[in-house]
C-alpha cells in the first residue's frame, strides 16, 4: 500500500460532526477488504470557520481512498500520493480541541 495526504478542505461545522465522521471512517476502514488504514489526521480552522483536515493514510489506490471517503460521507477534496517522510521532529503534544 502506498501512503496518501487527503485534504478535506470546509467538512465539517462543528466538532461533533467531525467526531461523527470520524467514527464512520474508522468502521468502513476496519473493513475486511477496505484497501485503506488511517494513519493519522490534523485538524484544520478554515478561513470560513469551519473545519478541515489533512488526513495521512495508507490505501491501495487514490480510487480505494476515495471510495472509503464517499462510504464513510467525507469529502476528498485532494488526494495526493507521498513520496516520502521527512521527520524533523516528533509531532508535540496533542493541540487541545
Amino acid at each position: 500500500m502506498d501512503l496518501y495526504a487527503i485534504r478535506r478542505r470546509n467538512a465539517w461545522p462543528s466538532v461533533a460532526d467531525l467526531e461523527a465522521a470520524a467514527e464512520r471512517s474508522t468502521a468502513e476502514g476496519n473493513k475486511d477488504g477496505s484497501g485503506v488504514r488511517w494513519i493519522r489526521t490534523y485538524v484544520v480552522v478554515e478561513e470560513n470557520g469551519e473545519l478541515g483536515s489533512v488526513c495521512i493514510y495508507q490505501g491501495e489506490s487514490p480510487e480505494a481512498i476515495r471510495a472509503h471517503a464517499d462510504a464513510s460521507g467525507m469529502p476528498a477534496d485532494e488526494i495526493t500520493r507521498v513520496a516520502d517522510t521527512v521527520i524533523v521532529r516528533p509531532d508535540p503534544t496533542p493541540v487541545e480541541a
